[in-house]
Order: C-alpha cells, then structure tokens, then sequence
C-alpha cells in the first residue's frame, strides 16, 4: 500500500538523498556514481554530459542518443543551423497560442482580455508559455538558449507601458529572428524595436524634453559595457541623437516611426564621430560605429563565455572569441564556435537558473506539460518568469544569485514526482519500460543516470531506498520520494 506522506516527511527523506547526491560538496563524483557501464540510456562521459548540459536546457534521451552517435564537434554545427532540424512537433504544441505570430496592432486589439480572473493578459501569458515549451519540446535546443541569452541582453519586461503586447512582436522580429546571425542586424532590429523604444523611454525622447535612458543602456548593457570608455557626453549627444525615434499610437499601431518635428537637428559628437543633421540616420551612423567597436566585441563574448563556460570565464577563451568577433562582424555562428569547441574543455561547474532547472527537469523525465499557470507559478516562485525582470540588465547569470531560494525548488520536485502539478504529468513507469528495468534497485539506477549522467554507487543506492522503506513507503512510492530526492540534490542543480 502506498503510504501517505506528509509534505514534511516528504521534504526530510528528500534532504536524504540530496545530501546522499552533493556530488559537489560531500564527496568526488567517482565515489558516489556507478561506472557508465552500468548505464542503460546511451553513456556519455563527465565531460560529454557537461557539454550537453551547457548547450541545451538539458538533455533528454533522445539528444544523449544523438550526441553519443555524431560528437560533440558535430552536435554542434548541427545545432547551430536550427533551419536544417525538424521542429515541427514542438511548433504543433504552440498551435493554440494564436498571438505569437500576430502584428502590433492585432495584439493591441486582444491584449486586454483577461483570463482565469487573475491579473494577467493574454498576449504576455501566451509568450510566455510559448517560451517555456520551446525550452522543453524544441528540437533546436542550442537556438534557444542563445534566445533566452540575448532576452537577457536585450531585456524589456511586459511589465512597463505597451510593452506588455509589443514585446511579442520584438521576441519574433529581434530576438528569435537574429538569434544566431548578425550582431550588427540584432542591434539594429532591436533599437527600432517599438518594444525597446518604449521599454527604455526613447518614445518619449524630444528636443524639448531629452530622455537618456534608451541611450545610455545602448551602449553600457546592448553593446559596448560599462568599462568601455564612452563618456557622459557621448550617452547626451547619441540621445540627442534618437530624438524623434518614436511608436505610432493610433493608425498602425505599436509600429516604429520617426517624428522629425521632435528632432534635435543640429551636430553631434559621439565617440569621437561628427554626426551632422541628418534625422533619423544620425543615430543609425551611431548604431553601426557601436556593433563595430572592439569594446562590442569584447563585453558581448565576455557574457557569452560566462553563460556557456563559467561564471568567471578564461581569458584566453574571450581573447580568441573577441577576436573571432572583430575579423567576421560580429558572426554570432562564428564567435560561438570559438567558445563552445575551444572552452568547453575548460568549464567550470554553473548553478541552473531556474528556468534551466524547470525545463531540465521536465526533459529529461519526459513530460507532457502545457506550460501554463501552474508551471509558471513555480517559476514566479523561484525568480525567473520569462520577461518580468523589471531592471534593463536581464536576469543574472551567475551562480551566487540563484543560490538562497531552494524551497520551492524543492516544491516542485515533490509536485512533479507525484503529478500534483496541474497540465504537467511524468509516466515513470512507461519510462522505465523503455529500459526494462524489472526491480526498484534497477529503476533507481536509471532514473539517476538519466537525471545524473549515470547511475548512484550501489552503496548510495541502497542506503536510500532502506531508509524509504523504513519509512512505509511501498515500491511506487520510493521511487517517486528517489526522483523527487535526484531532482532536489546539488548534483542535478549544479550543470
């Protein structure tokens, strides 16, 4: 009979085995993991599995099967032309998600329904859902993390003004649409992005009332980085610079325009160019001075590095990525070769972001989620709700942040084991078959190789399921408890 464990008894058993699996804290990984010969789901390295880890929102076993077939070097090259890999049963799951693809001014029509009788609008609750089942179901795994990067980069939450439908529009149009092509024309898509412009305030920057914001995060957080060297004088004239550059509000709504009668004419100097009057060209001039500039090259491989490798990346990964960088314009393909195949090698252990750990979480367990309300709960509960960072500087990526708020990690890992999480189910037992794992011990053993790499020590094993079933948990139970404990452990939030 299946026992009925408290929350709190659940969560004490759970610490058990997360402390039994700190391969990070308690002990060396070859102390507490069985040989990858013990591993039924295609065997992959230490290393391997890292790599997969960092190049995708974590891998299934279809991916391990994959990568163990072709290698990392040609994982890669087929990860980075996404147009070449079918992703059509991931598109079929958004096929109800009717304002992702539509215009502007469609979306300001739709935009004010609400839904559940809670405080949230259809188009941002779309996008966002979108987002999540991208991350899980996408075959293009490399395409979207450079997605979610370059939302970080590019950071505008649904939060302020029209951003809250516009943003639709600048995720389909900048962010996914530039994603892994040109610096250059990802800059440019997303400072006529209406989204950005009203996100930062330019559409309301004018000669007789200038507003700096826009400008300023142009080139300390989109571009150039703080310790570039621009001046206050440069943020002042690119500002005066943009004026004009607006969003229609009435006929052809939400699109870019500019408003010369709001212009500043008159010269500029900005990073040591003269811009003469030329409207809406001027800031343009300053745009492509920008994505050309060595500083450009420097800040966006120095984050690129930090998101793939480590949080303090190596110096001679961003010294050849930066260089990369400079000699192609800003190829994202080829700056992101450079770091993935020469720094991989060289990476150092990440806390998942909580995004990250969700969607790692659901892959590798093989579940079917709508992503909807109650998924995105948990990740308004851990912090990271795809684009409600309120600040331009998007999410943090580094460990120290993510670090203090486990409860409801642990939440979910209780919720997702017992399929108490509402539109999201796992089928452990139809998982398991794939395997044909016969005994507990055994399907123990697969459930951490697919969670973990490879299996626990049989030590480590069966310590934990004698203290489950001292508990009173049956077989069904004890491997919930084991999942829920695998997922809860630093050795599945670390990658």
């Amino acid at each position: 009979m299946t026992m009925n464990l408290s929350r709190r008894d659940f969560l004490k058993l759970t610490g058990l085995i997360a402390a039994s699996t700190a391969l990070a804290s308690c002990a060396p990984a070859n102390q507490l993991l069985a040989p990858l010969a013990n591993v039924v789901w295609p065997a992959l390295s230490p290393a391997d599995f890292l790599s997969l880890n960092r190049l995708s929102f974590g891998p299934n076993a279809e991916e391990r099967a994959r990568f163990a077939q072709i290698g990392l070097a040609n994982w890669i090259e087929e990860q980075l032309a996404p147009e070449s890999i079918d992703d059509h049963s991931c598109e079929f799951r958004l096929r109800n998600l009717g304002t992702l693809d539509m215009s502007a001014s469609d979306l300001f029509d739709v935009s004010d329904q609400i839904f559940d009788n809670v405080d949230r609008f259809k188009v941002p609750k779309e996008l966002r859902q979108a987002t999540l089942l991208r991350q899980v179901y996408s075959r293009r795994q490399l395409f979207e993390v450079m997605a979610e990067f370059w939302s970080d980069n590019f950071n505008i939450s649904t939060e302020k003004g029209d951003c809250y439908y516009l943003k639709t529009v600048d995720d389909r149009e900048v962010i996914r649409k530039h994603a892994l092509g040109s610096f250059r024309d990802l800059v440019w898509a997303s400072a006529h992005s209406p989204a950005m412009l009203v996100y930062l305030d330019n559409q309301s920057n004018q000669k007789a009332a200038p507003n700096e914001n826009y400008a300023r995060e142009l080139m300390e957080l989109h571009t150039l980085g703080v310790e570039a060297g621009y001046t206050q004088q440069d943020v002042m004239e690119l500002a005066r610079c943009l004026t004009g550059w607006t969003v229609k509000e009435h006929f052809w709504r939400g699109q870019f325009t500019f408003d010369a009668k709001v212009h500043d004419t008159g010269t500029k100097h900005v990073l040591g160019l003269e811009i003469h009057e030329a409207g809406q060209a001027e800031a343009e001039r300053v745009i492509e001075r920008l994505v050309e500039h060595p500083a450009a090259a420097r800040f966006i491989s120095t984050k690129l590095a930090r998101r793939f490798l480590a949080d303090e990346p190596p110096a001679e990964i961003i010294d050849k990525a930066a260089q990369t960088f400079e000699q192609t314009h800003g190829d994202i393909r080829a700056v992101l070769r450079v770091i993935l195949l020469d720094g991989l090698s060289l990476a150092q252990s990440k806390y998942k972001r909580p995004n990250n750990f969700i969607a790692s979480a659901l892959r590798a367990l093989n579940a079917e989620t709508d992503g909807d309300d109650a998924t995105q709960d948990y990740l308004l509960r851990m912090g990271q709700v795809p684009f409600l960072w309120p600040t331009p500087d998007g999410y943090p990526d580094r460990t120290q942040t993510w670090q203090g708020n486990l409860m409801p990690r642990w939440q979910f890992a209780f919720a997702l084991a017992r399929n108490e999480i509402k539109g999201t189910e796992i089928d452990l037992p139809r998982l398991l078959e794939t395997v044909h794992a016969k005994t507990l011990e055994e399907s123990a053993d697969q459930i951490a190789s697919l969670l973990l790499g490879s299996a626990l020590a049989p030590f480590a094993r069966d310590e934990l399921l004698t203290a489950l079933h001292a508990a009173g948990a049956d077989e069904t139970e004890s491997l919930n408890i084991f999942t829920a404990g695998i997922l809860s452990s630093p050795a599945f939030q670390w990658k």
